[in-house]
């Protein structure tokens, strides 16, 4: 099995846990199931492009999407991996918005 396929099993094993959950909060959330999984399909993409990428730690950001806004949270080894992190999740179908307030270079 390549590289790129055990990724792909990977992240699917993760985004179908992520759906089952995220399924059965929409209506404690008030929001809909359908906008539910979309913020679930947005947060997946985007952590499989921080494993993906050699400069972002997927481990170290926590991401966090709520209708189409992503929130970055964690330490990075950088400020250049802070902004690759940013850039990534920007590059992303769906998002409206990232803030990485809570995005920290480790000191």
């Amino acid at each position: 099995m390549t590289r790129a396929q055990m990724f792909y099993y990977r992240w699917g094993g993760v985004l179908l846990v992520c759906l089952m959950l995220v399924s059965g909060v929409a209506m404690a959330a008030e929001r809909s199931t359908g906008q539910v999984v979309d913020d679930a399909l947005v947060t997946t993409k985007i952590k499989a492009s921080f494993a993906a990428d050699p400069e972002v730690s997927a481990l170290a950001i926590n991401v966090d999407t709520v209708n189409g806004v992503v929130s970055l949270t964690g330490v990075v080894e950088s400020e250049s991996a802070r902004q690759r992190a940013i850039r990534l999740a920007e590059g992303i179908e769906g998002v409206q918005r990232v803030d990485a307030t809570n995005l920290h270079v480790k000191r």
